[in-house]
């Protein structure tokens, strides 16, 4: 072997140690976030007891939520430094603060222990992880990609958009396998703790791993010729063309990837678990068959961008999301509990109410109560996972199911022990009403079409993989090296964290607000269809574009 041959021999090691490094590193840090949703049911019932069930989840969901709120902060923050003293170290402060803050929830006593104190650690700990998140993707995404052959970014930047779904099935995975392993009464008293508890060893091994690696050469070029920005975030966002750029990403890809990313894996188990009954172990475990076919999708839709250019792979997600959502998780319904279907055709529920009285439940912050008749109405039906139509009439709302004829009452004058207790009445005469006509409270596992449900969960995972294998790629490309760390995070996070991580709660709201279970999926199809509207005609192709160009 020649001198030229051993020398590119030995990059192209190098190059896979950099891929394999900061991709199992960012497998790590995604695991330690979606752990968190994975439990989202067990932490609902040990952090906030004080409420019902049903409001238990709602809020558990909303201290996930806040780790999205904050990702963009974390961009700023993390971005900034990234672009000021290189990558490496840089999301070596990243890891090491989402590695801690979740080995911190394994130990932090619940709202028997120490009451209100516990869900406020709670979520002072998700608004760390946030914050460690939104400087993690932005790093390893620069790094690798700036590792990378000019014709093979794509591919290689692959793998680390990989990590995300990975993450999350590793997290499916450890919760069902302790599950199995310790029994459903010992994982919900004490197991769950150790899925947070293994994140130290998490934390060391990729701590370890990404010590071993060197700075990104981009970096080096630009530190060694002394043009390293001094104020990444005044050239990021405080002049008009890089401006521009950084508004085009986030409205033209990282939006329409953010929805399409949260729909197609995580609000599509929600949908299976809370809309369509089936139990969570049954659920986690269709969707991780499904993970596994699919992970390989990510690198070849990288692989094929870098060959026929980012913009048609990443539209043709887009635009695959907006005509095949509905019919997508209708097919699913019909699958997994084809009872619900039956009843909902054989007894129709219909909310009598005042319009004036109802509102749109959206909120975020968990800060409003929405305790008018009607909203209560609204909320518990949508809860329930029923499709209901509403006519208009005044004074108290009444639910009709079938002849069963339910008043709902106004909390708006109710102390807040008063209203839990009245609400959990309510809830429970709801669930007898719908038992009797028909709707089933589980969905039934012997008409559980596994397999169909596995192809289609499968389908929206490999459209996933379309839009966000090649946005890595992409969004470095977009950007000059002295601040690419900083200007591709913010419209990343803002993208996921804000128009993908809201996507639970804005469907939730949709729901409530139509009384139809399908109409969550709206906000998904309209914000992948704007991202085509400003992509297509404004998005530069950036497959060929050479990233020292314009530093």
């Amino acid at each position: 072997m020649d001198h030229a041959t051993a020398a590119r021999a030995a990059l192209r090691r190098d190059e896979r140690r950099v891929v394999f490094a900061s991709a199992l590193g960012t497998t790590f840090e995604w695991y330690d976030f979606y752990l968190y949703g994975a439990l989202a049911d067990i932490i609902g019932r040990r952090f906030f007891a004080e409420l019902d069930p049903g409001s238990g989840f709602i809020f558990a969901m909303l201290a996930f939520a806040a780790g999205f709120v904050v990702r963009p902060f974390g961009a700023l923050l993390f971005g900034r430094l990234g672009d000021m003293i290189g990558r490496k170290y840089t999301f070596l402060v990243t890891i090491l603060l989402m590695g801690m803050s979740t080995f911190v929830v394994g130990l932090l006593p619940d709202y028997a222990s120490i009451g209100v104190a516990a869900p406020i650690i709670l979520i002072a700990v998700r608004l760390l992880q946030g914050l460690a998140v939104g400087g993690e993707y932005g790093g390893a995404a620069t790094y690798v990609a700036e590792h990378a052959p000019r014709h093979r970014r794509g591919a290689y930047t692959g793998w680390v958009q990989t990590t995300a779904t990975l993450g999350l099935l590793l997290s499916l995975a450890l919760t069902l396998g302790l599950r199995e392993a310790l029994g459903a009464a010992a994982f919900e008293d004490w197991g769950w703790r150790l899925c947070f508890l293994v994140s130290l060893v998490l934390l060391a091994t990729s701590i370890w791993i990404r010590l071993r690696l060197p700075e990104s050469p981009a970096f080096m070029r630009i530190k060694r010729e002394g043009r390293i920005s001094k104020a990444p975030l005044t050239e990021a966002f405080g002049y008009g063309a890089n401006l521009q750029t950084v508004l085009l990403a986030l409205f033209g890809l990282t939006a329409g990837q953010g929805v399409v990313w949260y729909c197609g894996q995580f609000y599509v188990l929600l949908f299976l678990t809370q809309t369509l009954k089936i139990d969570g172990v049954t659920a986690g475990l269709l969707m991780g068959v499904a993970l596994l076919l699919t992970m390989p999708c990510f690198w070849l839709a990288g692989a094929l961008s870098d060959r026929i250019g980012r913009k048609p792979v990443i539209l043709g997600g887009l635009a695959f999301a907006v005509v095949a959502y509905f019919p997508a998780f209708h097919a699913l319904a019909a699958a997994g509990n084809p009872q619900l279907a039956a009843a909902t055709a054989r007894t129709p529920i219909v909310l009598v109410a005042d319009a004036r009285g109802c509102a749109f439940q959206f909120n975020p912050l968990g800060t409003t109560r929405f305790d008018s008749s009607c909203d209560i109405a609204r909320q518990l039906l949508a809860a329930a996972a029923v499709d209901y139509a509403e006519r208009d009439g005044r004074g108290l709302a009444r639910i009709r199911v079938g002849r069963d004829v339910i008043p709902v009452f106004d909390g708006k004058a109710l102390p807040d022990a008063v209203y839990a207790s009245t609400l959990q009445q309510l809830q429970a005469r709801l669930a007898r009403a719908l038992r009797a006509a028909g709707y089933p409270a589980r969905a039934d596992p012997a008409r559980i079409d596994r397999v169909r449900i596995v192809l289609l969960l499968a389908l929206l995972s490999a459209d996933v993989a379309l839009v966000y294998g090649p946005l890595a790629a992409a969004l470095v490309e977009l950007f000059p090296t002295r601040i690419r760390y900083t200007s591709l995070s913010l419209p990343y996070h803002i993208g996921n964290g804000w128009f993908g991580g809201m996507l639970p709660t804005i469907a939730f709201a949709l729901v409530a607000e139509h009384g139809n279970i399908y109409q969550g999926l709206w906000y998904p199809v309209a914000v992948a269809a704007l991202s085509i509207a400003v992509a297509l005609p404004w998005l530069p192709e950036t497959s060929r574009r050479d990233i020292y160009a314009h530093d």
